[in-house]
């Protein structure tokens, strides 16, 4: 009897992706509304989205996730709307 040492491949599972996605949907979300929320904004939502579309196991994260990125844009218009710009600056 022989034993091996090597351990046998692991695939990466859909739900594990998911997971992934809305962990990274949250961390995006959060630091978008600090810098960069027209970008991470819809970033945010993107992942969000797929995330529980693919049915994550961290439903509460993916919607806060897809709440901070709405609220990057929000953050984004309301800056713009006070500077009368296409922009924000500071």
């Amino acid at each position: 009897m022989e034993l091996t040492t090597t351990a046998a491949p692991r695939n990466r599972s859909a739900a594990r992706d998911a997971d992934g996605m809305a962990v990274a949907s949250f961390i995006l979300g959060l630091v978008g509304l600090l810098a960069l929320n027209v970008i991470l904004g819809p970033v945010a939502i993107v992942l969000a989205a797929s995330a529980l579309l693919k049915g994550t196991t961290r439903r509460g994260r993916a919607f806060l996730g897809l709440g901070l990125g709405v609220a990057d844009l929000v953050v984004l218009v309301a800056f713009m709307s006070a500077d009368s710009t296409l922009s924000w600056s500071f």
